[in-house]
C-alpha cells in the first residue's frame, strides 16, 4: 500500500468519525434490514401444478419448434468447414453466373427498345440512339 492510500483511508475514518450520514451513506441498505431481506428471500413459494403444466407445454413447444428448424443438422453442417467452403463456392458461382446472365438480358432488352425508338424517328432522341447502335454493331 502506498503512503497516499494510507493518508486517504485516514481521512475518509476522520469524516465518518465526525459525520454520521456518511457512514450511512457507505450502507445503501442499512444494517438493521439485512437480516429482514435475508428471511425473506429465503422462503421459496410453492410451484402450483398448473405451472408446472404451462412450463411443460411450453418446453415441449420449444422442442418441436428446434426440430422443425433443423438445429442440429445445421450445426453438424457448420463442424465441416470443407464442406461448408464448397457449398460457398457453388453458391457464388451461381450468383456470378445469374448476375452475367441478367444484365445481358437486360441489356439486350433495352437496346431493343432503343432500336425501336430509333425506328420511330424521334427528332432529338433518335440521333443519340442510332449513334449508339452503330457503336454497339462495330465488330
Amino acid at each position: 500500500m502506498r503512503e497516499s492510500d494510507d493518508l486517504w483511508d485516514k481521512d475518509e475514518k476522520e469524516k465518518s468519525a465526525q459525520d454520521p450520514a456518511v457512514e450511512k451513506s457507505r450502507d445503501p441498505v442499512g444494517a438493521e434490514t439485512v437480516p429482514q431481506l435475508i428471511n425473506a428471500e429465503t422462503k421459496p413459494e410453492p410451484v402450483k401444478l398448473e405451472e408446472l403444466d404451462g412450463l411443460r407445454g411450453q418446453v415441449d413447444l420449444l422442442a418441436k419448434t428446434l426440430e422443425k428448424m433443423r438445429l442440429a443438422d445445421y450445426i453438424a453442417y457448420l463442424n465441416r468447414p470443407g464442406r461448408l467452403i464448397w457449398f460457398n463456392f457453388l453458391i457464388g458461382l451461381a450468383r456470378g453466373l445469374g448476375t452475367a446472365l441478367g444484365a445481358g438480358i437486360l441489356a439486350g432488352i433495352a437496346y431493343m427498345i432503343l432500336k425501336n425508338i430509333v425506328l420511330l424517328n424521334l427528332p432529338v432522341i433518335g440521333e443519340y440512339i442510332s449513334e449508339l447502335s452503330k457503336y454497339i454493331e462495330l465488330p
